[in-house]
Formats: structure tokens, sequence, C-alpha cells
């Protein structure tokens, strides 16, 4: 796989080997709204051997900040954050759009300070989403236990574009052997939460979240998987209103973690 640097050309990422330990980075929507994603990501890197380093005092990647035009708070969350990896273990990240802040946008914020833009720039080499440290670093491969299912796959802007999340999302689920993948015909497409904007924006955003529902729900799948809380927040709580809307019992369209997935479906969780 190859990244493609904002503003300019594609380089071959380095992968490591399997290392002894990981840091786990869990994103504030995984800390506060989905805390389970985090903990199936921290039993998924644990079962492949690894110890899991959670640093307590993370708190955000700072793209809040940075996407809505505050460039000195988003430097000082930044900065905050660069002791707390101090060996030299991987940092994982169950989130393609914070990896993504990290890995490429981490160096400009914090300016021209030398100290920092070094510090930066190291902790961005070895920052890796969750689905590419499982399918490049740990080549992922459990038997699928679940019964035969069909499902969805949504993949956010950033994680698309800045980490190739898109594509290691579809190796892991084709490693599946009970599970189909079914592609929606508005995949490349935002889902309209984009972090501030659907706050700055609802209307356009709640008509982008809708045209997005409808997509994932017209494929017939079972339910919608995502590397992404953000968004699978921002869908499946669309999803549910239109629901209570139509009067539907159940949920048309369940929406699950990668993580929660992959645990759940290789045996590491009960159904």
């Amino acid at each position: 796989m190859s990244d493609t640097l904002p503003g300019g050309g594609p380089t071959p990422r380095r992968y490591p080997s399997r290392p002894a330990a990981v840091y786990l980075y869990a994103t504030c929507l995984v800390d506060l709204f989905v805390p389970e994603a985090g903990l199936d990501a921290v039993t998924l890197l644990e079962r492949e051997g690894l110890r899991v380093i959670f640093p307590e005092n993370q708190t955000c990647c700072g793209q809040p900040a940075y996407t809505s035009g505050f460039p000195d708070e988003a430097r000082q969350v930044v900065a905050s954050q660069l002791d707390l990896f101090p060996e030299d273990y991987p940092i994982v990240v169950p989130s393609g759009s914070c990896a993504g802040m990290m890995r490429w946008h981490w160096r400009g914020v914090v300016g021209d300070d030398p100290a920092l833009a070094a510090r930066a720039a190291a902790l961005a080499e070895r920052t890796f989403e969750l689905a590419e440290f499982l399918v490049h670093v740990l080549d992922f491969r459990r038997p699928d236990t679940g019964a035969p299912t069909t499902v969805t796959l949504h993949t956010s802007c950033s994680a698309r574009r800045e980490m190739g999340t898109l594509l290691v999302g579809r190796e892991l689920l084709a490693r599946l052997g009970q599970v189909t993948l079914a592609v929606h015909d508005h995949e490349s497409e935002c889902c309209g939460f984009g972090g501030t904007f659907s706050l700055k924006h609802p209307d356009v955003s709640t008509a982008m979240v809708g045209d997005k529902v409808n997509a994932l729900r017209a494929t017939g799948a079972a339910q919608m998987v995502t590397a992404d809380c953000g968004c699978m927040l921002n869908i499946s709580r669309r999803a549910a209103k239109e629901d209570r809307d139509a009067g539907r019992v159940g949920a048309s369209l369940p929406a699950e973690h990668l993580a929660s997935f992959l645990l759940r479906r290789t045996g590491g969780k009960p159904a």
C-alpha cells in the first residue's frame, strides 16, 4: 500500500515487524460514546500476543480545533499529547480520521518549533490505523465462527484518502469466510458528519446522511461495519430516526465498529 502525502506524491509506507507492545490511542469519540469499540480493539491486539498500553492522559488528536480554523488551540492540544508515548512502540488508532490527523498533520500543527516538529514527525511514523495494523503488521487471520451474513462497509472520507482504510477494511472482511461484502453506490461520498461541519451546516449534513443511509440500506445487508465512530454514530442515529418515523420495529441498519465485528466473528465475544 502507498500513502499519499497532502500536496505531494505517493510514498511507500514502511511497516514494522510484529512488536511486543503497542500504544492504543482511543480517540475522544471512542472514549465518550463507543467505549466497547476501544475495549474490543484492546482484546483483538492482546489476543494476538501484544501488550497494550493505554496512556491515561490522552485526550484529543486536535482535529476539531484544526479543521475549525483554530491553529493555536490545535497546537496546544497536540503539544500536550507528545509525551504520552515514550517507548518506541507503534501507536494504534481505532479511527482513520484521527490516525490521519496524527500521521499527516501533527507536524504542521506544531509550527516552527524544531523540537516539537521532530517529536511529532517521529510519532507520525509509528502511527497506524487499527485495520491497517491488523493487515500489514499482524497479518490478522482467524477462523470465522459466525453464521453466513452480508455486510456493507462505510469508510470515512479522511480515513479513505489519508490512511487507505477502505482497502484494508475490505481485506479484513474478505478474510472472514462466512462474510459477503455488499458495496453501496455512495461508497466514496461523505456521510455528512465531517466533525463540526454537521453542526455548522445541519441541513446539508442531514441531506447527505439521508442519501448515505438510503444507499447502505439498499444493499440489503444485514448490517453496516465501519472503522470510524463519528460516521457510525451519524449514520446509525439517522437510520434509527427513520425507523421510528416509519414505525419500523427493530433497526433496519444496525451498525458496528470493525473491531467489535472482527472480535465477535472470530469467537472473541458472545453473539
